[in-house]
């Protein structure tokens, strides 16, 4: 009798040692599971491929759709010539203060306002063509800063980093360049990584690294700012071109920030392509907002 009583207590012993503490709760991991499979539902759904990379900063999970294939990137290449012009000016071989003639030769269409303005004359600061670059993607104040940095200059340094799939391989609106396929590449993994580096401090260090991350979260219309709710800083760049949508950029969610690059080609619809995007990054926000929220068993306490 003894010994049933001293099994049966071990065998209960067991069993309580066995339950899962709350820091050990499955629940995040299943939550992970159905926004995976929302997100590539969402994939699934679209007419034409996309590809996609997101990392959580502060687990460092990652989610990845086709990470390494190479993608066009319209105007989200702006990110790498931003980053080129500011490491220059951190190395000093450049001053974002320093003036930029705007001459009427060097103007050209498309999405901006530089195409109109100049007349007669007018001289832009490094730092106010960057900012035009990013927030009205200028094509004009685009390739000026080209001009500024140099081309191989922004290829370069993605080589030195280890991006090797990300280049700047024509000006804006370059249509001939286009035509002969020497199109602005990178991949959603590069592209994730460049901002993840950037947002650690690694490869841009202070004040430089703020005032950048600063211009790229000045407000703009684009499917990943869609996607989150007003008051939460994005700092991103959209691209578009026929048949081609993308967005890549950092969430800063207090407490949770990530990282999302989404890219599609090969669109049937080009109207496909954003409402895509935009889905993605309102699943992405609801999950890491709901997580950052919650306690590893799911109890919310707000002042509701």
């Amino acid at each position: 009798m003894t010994t049933r009583k001293t099994a049966g207590g071990i065998l209960m012993l067991m069993a309580l040692t066995a339950l899962p503490s709350p820091a050990q709760s499955r629940f995040p991991a299943l939550l992970d599971a159905k926004f995976q499979t929302a997100v590539r539902d969402a994939e699934a759904g679209l007419d034409g491929v996309l590809g996609l990379a997101l990392k959580d900063l502060k687990t460092g999970k990652a989610f990845l759709i086709n990470e390494r294939e190479v993608f066009p990137q319209a105007s989200s290449i702006k990110i790498a010539i931003l980053f080129e012009a500011f490491k220059q000016a951190e190395e000093g071989r450049l001053q974002l203060d320093e003036f930029i003639a705007l001459e009427e030769s060097r103007k050209v269409a498309g999405s901006g306002v530089l195409y109109y303005l100049g007349r007669p004359s007018l001289r832009l600061s490094v730092h106010d063509t960057a900012v035009l670059m990013i927030v009205l993607s200028d094509n004009t104040a685009t390739n000026l800063l080209i001009d500024r940095v140099g081309m191989d200059a922004v290829n370069k340094r993605m080589d030195a980093m280890g991006l090797p799939k990300t280049r700047l391989r024509r000006k804006m609106m370059d249509l001939t360049a286009a035509g002969e396929g020497r199109e602005n590449v990178s991949t959603p993994l590069e592209m994730m990584t460049l901002l993840e580096r950037l947002w650690k401090g690694d490869i841009l260090k202070e004040p430089y690294r703020k005032d950048f991350l600063e211009i790229l979260a000045i407000p703009k219309e684009s499917p990943l700012r869609s996607g989150v709710p007003e008051g939460i800083d994005v700092a991103e760049k959209p691209g578009e071109l026929e048949a081609v949508r993308c967005d890549s950029g950092i969430v800063m969610l207090p407490g949770r920030p990530y990282i999302l690059c989404v890219m599609t080609t090969y669109l049937k619809r080009d109207t496909d392509g954003n409402p895509v995007i935009a889905k993605i990054s309102r699943l992405a926000f609801e999950h890491f907002s709901r997580l950052e929220r919650s306690s590893e068993i799911g109890r919310v306490v707000s002042d509701k």
